[in-house]
């Protein structure tokens, strides 16, 4: 006899959603200044299938575990509660964030409205599926993304601005920029998925 409980509604919606997640897809703000943004930013990862948000943090606005910074109302309201449904890891340096990344082979780009890497590119121009593992960097509120973050990057992605205000807020850049690599990054894991369901059955 079954005695198992019943999955509430929000858990059967988290297992409906969870093969179209974008697997070693990392999204990392860099010192953000206002604790909203960083909400903001959780809830465009979380519906846009991003794995996990990473948070740069020197002046500990955030708790070191992800179970407390989940009671956190400031996060869970501008969040929608998403921060329960996102795996977010804070770090007290730029360098040590890079380091963990590049100790668990991910690679980074970041994001700026200005040409600032060795190698730039256009949101919609770049081609994202190439970075088996890929963290998107995203910097503060005033200043933008670091000089250090820049030189540890592969490239520097901008979004074109066509008005006569050449910069967006930090929700609303990573919402288009996460977007855009996720669409891509999502066709490519389905593509791939199917080939190997076609080869599994070949073989047999």
């Amino acid at each position: 006899m079954d005695v198992s409980k019943p999955k509430s509604s929000k858990r059967i919606r988290a297992d409906q959603i969870k093969p179209y997640q974008c697997k070693h897809l990392i999204a990392v703000v860099e010192d953000p200044h206002d604790v909203k943004n960083i909400g903001t930013v959780i809830r465009n990862v979380n519906a846009l299938g991003v794995e996990k948000a990473y948070v740069v943090d020197p002046g500990k606005r955030l708790p070191d575990d992800w179970q407390e910074m989940r009671k956190r109302s400031s996060l869970s309201g501008t969040s929608v509660s998403a921060i329960k449904w996102t795996f977010v890891k804070r770090f007290d340096s730029t360098e040590d964030c890079f380091d963990h990344l590049e100790r668990n082979n991910y690679q980074s780009i970041v994001t700026s409205p200005h040409t600032l890497g060795r190698k730039n590119v256009v949101l919609h121009e770049g081609e994202y599926t190439s970075f088996p593992k890929l963290a998107v960097w995203f910097g503060c509120e005033s200043r933008g993304i670091s000089e250090q973050a820049v030189k540890r990057s592969e490239l520097c992605v901008n979004i074109p601005m066509l008005g006569m205000i050449n910069s967006l807020n930090l929700g609303t850049t990573s919402g288009i920029v996460l977007y855009e690599i996720t669409r891509q990054r999502r066709a490519y894991q389905r593509m791939y998925k199917y080939k190997n369901q076609r080869g599994r059955k070949f073989i047999a």
